[in-house]
């Protein structure tokens, strides 16, 4: 005599009874959880100094328009470290100093980081 084929759907069921049984029997012997212990008092924690500013740090922004361009001039303390240049018509780009101090490097962001190429050599 042999026994009965399952079809996959019957299968999948008795399964998941079976898995059902298990799991109810082991949560029926599970042990209650223990609360946390209490947290220590904390001693009274004084506020923190207010915060100096000090206005030499501060950035100091000259804004000068023109007929095609609008210029931002960026300095902190005294020194220039970058005029965004915004035209009438187009994308704005950044003026940043060299080392030297001699001349300007034209920037698209003043993000630093290393740009990968992002080229698509193979594509199916």
């Amino acid at each position: 005599m042999s026994l009965p084929r399952l079809t996959p759907n019957a299968a999948t069921t008795l399964r998941a009874a079976a898995f059902a049984a298990a799991f109810s029997t082991s949560l029926a012997w599970a042990q209650p959880v223990p609360p946390p212990p209490p947290l220590p008092a904390e001693a009274a924690v004084p506020p923190p100094p207010p915060l100096v500013t000090d206005p030499d740090l501060e950035p100091q922004v000259t804004i000068i328009r023109r007929d095609t361009e609008t210029l931002e001039e960026v300095r902190i303390g005294g020194d220039l470290k970058f005029v965004k240049v915004t035209p009438r018509t187009g994308v704005p780009y950044y003026l940043v100093p060299d080392p030297n101090g001699q001349q300007f490097i034209r920037r698209d962001s003043l993000d630093i980081s290393i740009k990968v190429p992002l080229w698509v050599l193979l594509s199916w």
